[in-house]
């Protein structure tokens, strides 16, 4: 007879974390200092995390969810901001793309530690056009766009050699950058239904 099966939870112990604070210090937010537009107000932020040292201010946790209403994020990159909305870029094959057909709406949510600040937006998505696409698919470096059609997002793959083969095969077939955009790849923008909502420190705004 075969011994009885442990359960992930058994024997792995407990781990506490209420006593890990620290003091908010930084990133005093006062409606007074707030730009009547929050695109202004957005790019101001940005520009001002970029300034503190943060190499990644562009990041956003993009949350969505199945049509079930069954929730995931992950981290994407700000691309372009206007006043339509706020640009990113991603393979619409990927679990994020396929959330996103079958429910359009989404959030992002920038965190700036440096500035003791987060921002939330939320809003529909739709995708951009092809013109768009191709813009900037084809601004974007050499080897990011063979990566972009070497690799299929969310797919398990064989191998990490066999990745790499892929992409080995992909710039062997365009030597001379002329790589085309995979109809897949493409922009998306988030169409805010309320102006951004800020919080710094443990306030909100």
């Amino acid at each position: 007879m075969n011994p009885p099966q442990k359960t992930p939870t058994q024997d792995v112990g407990e781990f506490d974390h209420r006593a890990t604070r620290r003091d908010f210090v930084f990133g005093e937010l006062h409606r007074s200092d707030l730009q009547a537009d929050p695109v202004l107000q957005l790019e101001q932020w940005l520009n001002a995390a970029k300034e503190a040292g943060n190499f990644d201010a562009t990041a956003m946790c993009l949350s969505t969810a199945t049509k079930e209403g069954r929730p995931s994020a992950r981290y994407v990159l700000l691309k372009h901001l206007d006043a339509r909305g706020l640009c990113f870029y991603t393979d619409s094959r990927s679990s994020k793309g396929q959330e996103l057909a079958e429910n359009p709406f989404a959030a992002l949510t920038f965190y700036w530690p440096e500035m003791d600040r987060q921002v939330r937006v939320t809003g529909r998505i739709e995708r951009l056009p092809d013109t768009d696409n191709e813009a900037y698919f084809n601004q974007r470096p050499i080897k990011s766009r063979i990566a972009a059609v070497a690799s299929y997002q969310s797919q398990p793959i064989e191998s990490r050699a066999a990745l790499e083969e892929r992409f080995k095969a992909v710039e062997t077939e365009f030597p001379e950058q002329n790589v085309p955009r995979n109809p897949a790849w493409g922009g998306y923008r988030l169409m805010p239904d309320t102006p951004p909502r800020a919080t710094a420190g443990r306030f909100n705004a």
